[in-house]
């Protein structure tokens, strides 16, 4: 099988942490025996070296023409105050992604680089997502896109986009689970030493980040909580209980370190426990439900079509296939 083929746009003053994200992640994602799944190229313009975000030059090798032979085109974001994050972008640039999804290549935005799609009116009408930062901004110059800047990336099939920074990782991965399943994105988070999956919807915001030393997190909690998924009932009693303080207080700490209310957290965990033992084991769906503490196939089916819109079945059976 030959790998999946990536281009990655760069634009001048491209931010220079989201213009490396795509090769690293999607370097990092392997066959059963070793084999490289994507081959990832950057390009410009003319094939011109451009500035980034950290003050040095981008030389490149290839001009647009690679995305023209490109399953995926990522445009990673300028920085906030460029000419690309205003609206203002290379018409060349514009016109190579219009062609993209014209033929039906995925087309891929990594935070301001979504400016650059809504520019080229790929999002016209469609869901997108940005740096929150940057939202008013891009409301003024795009305001039929349906714009949500409080999730970490939208997946709207051909065409997806994501929030600032560390968020490209996130939709990255999510494209390598798509793509080749569970087992081989978690390989390649491992390799790249970052978290396996955030969901989409998680909010971009944290209200208090902590320090390294703060006693007060409620991490333990979190993974004592992961460890005891197909205990029932786990609810906010049980989880005020382990991490001895009031439900009020917890559920104000536990939005405040993951953007999330604890049992928008817990549902999360328990639709990706789930979704690991449907693509990587042959248990039955009601055993599925009970180990993912649903419960029941009946609550598994619901809260899985309510999550990616699929059945268990279903998504047993695409990817399954697809690792």
């Amino acid at each position: 099988m030959n790998p999946h083929r990536v281009a990655i746009v760069a634009v001048e003053d491209v931010m220079a942490f989201d213009l490396g994200t795509p090769s690293q992640v999607f370097g990092a994602a392997a066959g059963p025996d070793g084999e490289p799944l994507y081959t990832s190229v950057v390009c410009t313009a003319g094939g011109r070296p451009v500035r980034t975000s950290a003050g040095f030059e981008a030389t490149v090798a290839h001009g647009l023409e690679a995305v023209a032979a490109a399953d995926t085109v990522v445009v990673p974001g300028p920085a906030g105050t460029s000419a690309a994050a205003h609206g203002r972008v290379d018409e060349a640039v514009l016109a190579a992604v219009r062609d993209a999804t014209a033929r039906g290549a995925r087309v891929v935005s990594i935070c301001t680089g979504a400016f650059v799609l809504a520019a080229a009116g790929l999002l016209d009408g469609r869901p997108a997502t940005t740096h929150w930062r940057y939202a008013d901004r891009f409301r003024d110059l795009f305001p039929t896109v349906r714009l949500d800047p409080d999730v970490l990336f939208v997946d709207d099939g051909d065409i997806l986009t994501s929030a600032g920074v560390a968020a490209g990782i996130d939709l990255c991965l999510h494209i390598v689970r798509q793509d080749h399943g569970a087992t081989v994105a978690n390989a390649a988070a491992r390799r790249c030493v970052v978290p396996p999956i955030r969901s989409g919807g998680q909010a971009q915001f944290i209200e208090r980040p902590l320090p390294e030393d703060d006693t007060t997190s409620l991490a333990p909690v979190r993974a004592w909580a992961v460890e005891h998924l197909a205990d029932l009932p786990i609810g906010l009693t049980e989880l005020a209980t382990e991490a001895r303080v009031s439900v009020r207080t917890l559920t104000r700490r536990w939005r405040a370190e993951t953007g999330q209310t604890p049992l928008q957290w817990l549902l999360a965990q328990r639709v990706r426990l789930a979704q690991n033992l449907l693509e990587g084991t042959d248990l039955p769906v009601d055993e599925v439900a009970r180990r993912a503490g649903f419960g029941s196939a009946v609550s598994l089916r619901s809260h899985l079509q309510a999550a990616i819109g699929q059945s268990p079945t279903l998504y047993r059976r695409a990817f399954r296939r697809a690792s």
